[in-house]
């Protein structure tokens, strides 16, 4: 057993005659060792002095991250009481007993449920009818006994329903082992498919499950291997290899269960090769050749391929559509063409109809169009901000299309929308317990901020309605801005906690997204991506200067790119925010961006650029929250890390909260805090998670003087 150093530390609290405040500490920090690493590049020179911090086995470097808990317990111990009423306040509005809307797939009802007490969901699935007995396809409660973490993924049934593949990680670091269960006898084979994704699909013989593996160091997802029920998986016969390593890949099947499709992709270009899903034995067919900015996803119908791509610089997508006999991209044609101001995100075939997922103005919408023409119609949305999006619609032949919508008061429901009649059922609506919501009491708007280039950067914001918008009013502001993800105004039953001592919650939507379009995703990488850090210094300026808060109020919150963003603006405009929250943060972007051992790096180039190529290395450097660390004063900071993260590393924050505390000059807090059993996605049980919400609005609440 490693020998861990603990740091022991004394706690004086001292108080202020006008308000209560975090406490000040009088106690030793955490100190760290300078080892110096050099690294030299394009003739330039970078020392590091805690890049030792990436070896997980030294004893040193545990006794690090134990040291800087202890620190983060005992600075915070006077908020622990705080810590668990929020906890319990959340917990309580959750239904204990939940359970999903089933949804019908290839003669059964599958169903996700919980239970009183339980952590985690049980999966299950009923024959023909909901008043079927119910099978229980797994428990994930029992499962996942003696584990402090368990996810279980990945469920795939076969055609003819008797078998399910599933994944399951058991250290958070999204390696999953894929098994197989015969749902008619309960037996779980003895094969262990180690080291996937977690995805896997079964050919039309119910025997042959095709899935991909990663590469055990880089952690890429790299080969597609094909393995036949009841074999030794060391016999398993390796389909693919994507040998460039700013590729990844991945396997899945068409809806209509005809053809199995491998996928490679990069930021900027899709390759695809098809299958027919009843001759697993034959060899796959590429479907179009890779090739620089051509991206495409497939769906199949009757018989053709519908391909939605940004063929012919249509910067918003299109939808086009090729016979499955002639798949070369000179064979496309127009379905929905190129619109400069509406993105097409995606689309989903059904017999009768597609529906069409689009992006207006920032927006959500629905679009259902007839095959025959014969209809062509948008769903109605009446809030100023919302979020709606077509939900789990496996079944082919219907006319009801499910759908979700929810926005920032009103929480998520599941809804059946029928096509041809328009007649609409909600099918479920979030239940929020504990007797105090009442969505009548929040009130939401959307805001548009000008950024410094005079660019119209939208906010979502919302408060309880007898919150007062004034320069003393705390907001949360939020972002991610990278990768084209946007985030969605969406309900957030644990944010109510916040809502109701009076915080405003914000989201700014900024370049890197795709809220505006794709345009504004492109201008927001590469040699654009300061717009990204910018646009949110802008949003928040604008909320000072509009009187809806103060720099004495204003907080930010990010994880991972969006972690990234945080560390950014803090070193440009620390100034500006009272109050900080990096959650698993990705800030030593020139190091790790040159190091193509780490997992995730090469297929990261065409978003952040390649650091090899000198252009890029020096704009990186220019905004590297590592590199940029500078003499001046940090807003108070809670930054949180996972030990066995693998898609941001451990090291980074920690070494970044150690040169931090090297340099700033004030007082203010700088808490680091890793949980020593979770990687990226933080814990796994429902209510675990909670408790690291709580955390998060404990520190923000504390700095605003709120301790009930």
């Amino acid at each position: 057993m490693n020998k861990v150093i603990l740091l022991v530390f004394s706690l004086i609290l001292a108080t202020s005659c006008n308000q209560r405040t975090m406490p000040k500490q009088s106690i030793k920090t955490p100190t760290l060792a300078k080892k110096a690493k050099v690294f030299n590049n394009h003739g330039d020179t970078r020392t590091d002095n805690y890049y030792w911090l990436n070896d997980r086995e030294n004893p040193e470097v545990i006794a690090y991250l134990n040291a800087e808990n202890t620190y983060y317990d005992t600075l915070t111990a006077h908020t622990k009481d705080f810590q668990k009423d929020l906890f319990e306040e959340m917990k309580a509005r959750i239904k204990k007993d939940d359970e999903s809307v089933p949804y019908k797939k290839n003669g059964y009802y599958y169903i996700t449920r919980y239970v009183k007490g339980g952590q985690y969901p049980i999966y299950s699935r009923k024959k023909e009818n909901l008043k079927a007995d119910e099978e229980i396809l797994f428990d994930v409660n029992k499962m996942a006994k003696g584990f402090d973490y368990y996810q279980l993924g990945g469920l795939s049934i076969s055609t003819n329903n008797r078998y399910v593949a599933f994944a399951v990680d058991t250290v958070s670091r999204r390696q999953y082992n894929i098994q197989i269960k015969d749902l008619k006898t309960g037996e779980v084979f003895p094969e262990i498919i180690k080291n996937t994704t977690g995805g896997c699909v079964w050919a039309n013989d119910n025997k042959t499950l095709f899935y991909t593996q990663k590469n055990p160091t880089t952690l890429r997802s790299e080969k597609i291997f094909k393995h036949v029920l009841g074999t030794d998986t060391s016999t398993d016969v390796e389909i693919f290899h994507e040998k460039d390593d700013t590729f990844g890949v991945f396997v899945t099947k068409s809806k209509s269960d005809a053809y199995i499709f491998i996928g490679s992709y990069s930021t900027l270009s899709t390759e695809y090769q098809y299958l027919d899903a009843s001759q697993p034995n034959k060899k796959f067919t590429l479907f179009q050749a890779r090739e620089r900015d051509l991206e495409y996803n497939l769906s199949h119908y009757k018989e053709h391929f519908y391909i939605l791509t940004n063929k012919d610089k249509a910067t918003n997508f299109k939808l086009m559509k090729t016979s499955v006999k002639t798949t070369s991209k000179e064979n496309w044609t127009d379905v929905i063409p190129h619109r400069t101001a509406v993105l097409l995100e995606d689309f989903t075939i059904f017999k009768d109809y597609m529906v069409l997922e689009e992006r207006n103005n920032g927006l959500n919408k629905i679009r259902i169009k007839r095959w025959d023409n014969k209809g062509d119609y948008y769903l109605p949305f009446k809030e100023e901000t919302y979020a709606a999006n077509v939900y789990s619609n496996p079944e082919f032949d219907t006319e009801t299309l499910r759908y979700s919508y929810n926005s920032l008061t009103t929480p998520a429901s599941v809804i059946d929308f029928n096509m041809k009649d328009k007649t609409f059922e909600i099918k479920k609506e979030q239940e929020v317990l504990g007797g105090k919501f009442d969505k009548n009491n929040y009130t939401s708007q959307r805001l548009w901020a000008t950024a410094r280039d005079g660019k119209k950067v939208a906010i979502s914001m919302v408060h309880h309605k007898d919150t007062k918008l004034t320069k003393d009013t705390p907001i949360l502001l939020y972002a991610y801005g990278s990768y084209g993800y946007t985030i969605d105004p969406r309900f957030s039953t644990t944010r109510l906690s916040l809502l109701d001592r009076g915080f405003v919650y914000a989201t700014a939507h900024i370049r890197g997204s795709e809220y505006l379009g794709r345009q504004w995703y492109e201008d927001g990488k590469l040699l654009h991506k300061k717009n990204t850090f910018t646009d949110f210094i802008d949003c928040g300026k604008f909320l000072i200067e509009k009187n809806y808060t103060s720099s004495e109020h204003l907080y930010a919150e990010g994880g991972s790119a969006g972690g990234l963003l945080m560390g950014a603006i803090v070193n440009m405009s620390p100034q500006t925010f009272k109050g900080i929250i990096a959650a698993v943060p990705f800030v030593d972007v020139v190091t790790t961006m040159l190091d193509d051992s780490i997992p995730l790096t090469t297929g990261e180039y065409d978003e952040w650029g390649n650091p090899n190529d000198k252009e890029y290395y020096d704009y990186i450097k220019s905004y590297s929250p590592y590199d940029n660390v500078v003499a001046q004063d940090y807003p108070n900071m809670l930054v949180t890390t996972g030990l066995h993260d693998s898609q941001v590393q451990y090291f980074e924050p920690a070494k970044w909260v150690a040169k931090l505390r090297e340099f700033k000059t004030d007082n203010n807090q700088l808490l680091l805090y890793t949980n020593m059993e979770a990687g990226h996605g933080g814990a796994s049980g429902r209510f675990d998670a909670l408790k690291e919400v709580a955390r998060e609005q404990a520190f923000l609440l504390d700095l605003e003087g709120i301790n009930d």
